[in-house]
C-alpha cells in the first residue's frame, strides 16, 4: 500500500479540543503517516504595510496590503522527514529529519504541495508556497517593525529568534528551537531562505494591487524570504528583504514552508 493512504487530517482549537463549527480552527495538523505530521497556524485577514522605506530600493514603495481570506501557513519550515513521506527522497546537504529540508528548487516545492492537495484537497482546500504578501504579514505578524521582534536585530534578539552566520556553525538546525513570533510561527527569520509562490519582478511594488497581490503575471525569476544559516548580514533577516533566484537553484540554504487554504 502506498504511503499516501495513511494521511489524514486532524483540526484542533489551540486548546486542542474538537473545532467549533461557526469558524477556522487555530490549528491544524496534517499526519502523513509514520509518526510525521504537518502543523498549520491560521493567520487571520488582515491589513498590513509591506516594505521597507530604509530597505533596498526592490522593497520599495512602502504600500499597504490587505490580506482579505485568512489562510493556514506552516508553523515551522517543512522538515526534511516531511519532505522523505511526500516525495519519498532526501534532496538535503545537512541530514537531520527535524532540520528543515534543503536544496530544493521552487518547482519542487510546489510538486510537494500539488501532492498534498491531491489528497487533502477535500472541500476544495489546497496547499501551496505562501505569496509574497502573505509571507511577509505572517513573519510582521502584527507588528510595524523591522523585525517581528522590534527594531534593532541586535538589543532586539537576533540570536534569540534566528539561526544566522553568528551562531549556527555553519550548519541548519532543527526547526522550533528559536523564539516564535507572536503569531507561534518559527523560524520565519533564518534557519533557511523560504521560496514563495510568485514571480518576481524589482518593480513590482509600484504596481502591486492593494488586495492579495499575487505577482506579476510573466517572469521566469521567483523569490525568497528570510534570511539563512549562512549569513551575517542582520538586514537580510528583516520582514521586508526579498530576492530573485532562478526556479530551479538548488542551493543548500533554500527551504520553504507551506500553505494552506482554509476552505
Amino acid at each position: 500500500m502506498s504511503h499516501f493512504g495513511m494521511w489524514c487530517v486532524v483540526i484542533l482549537t489551540a486548546a486542542g479540543a474538537p473545532a467549533r463549527t461557526e469558524g477556522p480552527a487555530r490549528e491544524l495538523v496534517v499526519h502523513l503517516g509514520g509518526g510525521v505530521s504537518i502543523e498549520f497556524v491560521l493567520i487571520p485577514a488582515g491589513q498590513f504595510t509591506m516594505g521597507d522605506e530604509k530597505g533596498w530600493s526592490w522593497e520599495k514603495p512602502v504600500h499597504k496590503v490587505t490580506i482579505t481570506k485568512p489562510f493556514y501557513l506552516g508553523r515551522y519550515e517543512v522538515t526534511q522527514e516531511q519532505w522523505q513521506a511526500v516525495m519519498g527522497r532526501n534532496p538535503s546537504r545537512f541530514r537531520g529529519q527535524k532540520n528543515p529540508v534543503d536544496s530544493v528548487g521552487w518547482q519542487s516545492c510546489q510538486d510537494f504541495a500539488a501532492r498534498l492537495s491531491e489528497k487533502f484537497g477535500a472541500g476544495g482546500a489546497r496547499f501551496s508556497l505562501p505569496t509574497e504578501a502573505q509571507w511577509e504579514y505572517a513573519c510582521r505578524a502584527g507588528t510595524t517593525t523591522r523585525y517581528s521582534f522590534g527594531d534593532d536585530p541586535y538589543a532586539g534578539g537576533l540570536d534569540d529568534y534566528a539561526w544566522w552566520g553568528m551562531n549556527a556553525k555553519g550548519t541548519t538546525h532543527p526547526v522550533g528551537q528559536k523564539k516564535p513570533n507572536a503569531w507561534g510561527l518559527y523560524d520565519m527569520h533564518g534557519n533557511v531562505f523560504e521560496w514563495f509562490a510568485d514571480r518576481w519582478a524589482e518593480d513590482y511594488y509600484g504596481k502591486s494591487p492593494a488586495e492579495d497581490p499575487g505577482g506579476p503575471a510573466a517572469g521566469d525569476s521567483r523569490g525568497l524570504r528570510g534570511g539563512s544559516w549562512s549569513l551575517s548580514d542582520p538586514r537580510v533577516f528583516r520582514c521586508a528583504f526579498r530576492y530573485p533566484h532562478t526556479r530551479t537553484a538548488r542551493i543548500d540554504n533554500y527551504g520553504f514552508r507551506v500553505a494552506r487554504t482554509v476552505f
